[in-house]
């Protein structure tokens, strides 16, 4: 048999993301409120501290004594029957922690621990991002998603970003609702809860919603440099077209697609399924990477680079560096620390994706 005949039938037909409009059900949102594959096995135990960052020692401390407390009883005393029962007093302290931290300090696997940690049923905790958590409130509305969590022992956020004024007001009243129900809160972010916002949004009466917010925490600051990056080498270079190309065809599970037009099929998909996009999916192959053209896209790629990140897909490109997606106007803008965290996660990614480049 030829060389060429062996290579075509070891070859398979690569998926393609562009060509796939997921429907999503509101059942399965809330059952995959859970903390993503990537971080299934992560334990407080497993999170290494650097040697000269003591918050993040300290974090591991805090984290731990607030997971153990949240054993025992609801706080309200009534579980899910509470819905129907007297309403329960408003809590006086804090019913939550909020990680603060630059980009890849390890707050996602801090959040992840807890939810592990926390002594109750998996039906009992809910996990998701800010997203994630705007687009149950889309799926089931506002009530419901009130009675849905309310029973719950411990939400984690993570990723708390406020994209939309609408949402401040939202997220607000969902989690006063929640809190006041007696769920215990843990998020993370990049920013302070009382500066969430600050270079996005002018209006007075959106930063006080915002400033409310914070009562419900106490901020715990995680200091230290970018993990993905430390002592790893740069993100590997764009590989060619033909490389990604065959790199495609020989691996099971990749999908193929030319980058502007996956951009635009991200236009015509709700974030709330980009998860469903990538399923059974086990590598992205793209072509012709270049500049992202505008703000809602470049946002709308945020989003899936999350879900890839958390399911631990990797990423092999031609065209432009990912460190070079986001135009100097976005990096300096009041979404940068959304961008930053994109071309993080998209370059762990591509280091992921080197050895399909060698096959």
């Amino acid at each position: 048999m030829s060389t060429r005949a062996t290579s075509a039938i070891s070859e398979v037909t690569p998926l393609s993301l562009a060509a796939r409009e997921p429907f999503v059900r509101a059942d399965r949102l809330v059952a995959e409120m859970v903390p993503p594959p990537r971080f299934d096995s992560v334990r407080f135990d497993t999170y290494v501290p650097a040697p000269d960052q003591p918050s993040q020692r300290e974090a591991v401390t805090v984290l731990a004594s607030f997971a153990a407390g949240l054993g025992g009883a609801h706080a309200s005393g009534a579980g899910r029957r509470r819905w129907f029962a007297k309403k329960p007093p408003a809590p006086t302290a804090p019913r939550g922690v909020y990680l603060d931290g630059g980009y890849g300090v390890g707050k996602t696997h801090l959040l992840a621990s807890l939810w592990h940690a926390t002594p109750a049923e998996p039906s009992l905790k809910a996990f998701g991002t800010f997203v994630e958590l705007t687009n149950l409130v889309g799926a089931l509305g506002f009530q419901e998603t009130v009675r849905t969590l309310s029973g719950h022992r411990l939400l984690c956020i993570d990723e708390f970003e406020l994209d939309d004024p609408g949402d401040t007001v939202l997220v607000s009243s969902l989690l006063g609702k929640l809190v006041a129900a007696g769920v215990a809160l843990a998020a993370t972010s990049n920013t302070l809860p009382g500066k969430l916002g600050e270079g996005r949004f002018a209006a007075a009466d959106f930063l006080r919603e915002i400033q409310g917010l914070s009562a419900h925490f106490r901020p715990l600051r995680i200091d230290g440099e970018d993990y993905r990056h430390r002592g790893l080498p740069e993100a590997p270079a764009p590989y060619s077209e033909e490389v990604v190309t065959k790199a495609a065809y020989a691996t099971d599970g990749a999908s193929l697609d030319d980058f502007p037009g996956l951009l635009e099929h991200l236009s015509k998909v709700h974030p709330s399924r980009y998860g469903a996009l990538t399923d059974g999916v086990r590598a992205v192959c793209l072509t012709d990477v270049g500049p992202v053209p505008d703000q809602s896209t470049a946002l709308r790629l945020v989003v899936l680079a999350d879900r890839l990140y958390d399911r631990e897909v990797p990423v092999l490109a031609s065209g432009l560096p990912f460190d070079r997606l986001f135009g100097d106007e976005m990096l300096n803008g009041g979404y940068r620390k959304k961008y930053f965290r994109a071309i993080s996660r998209l370059t762990a990614l591509a280091r992921d994706a080197k050895g399909l480049a060698d096959q």
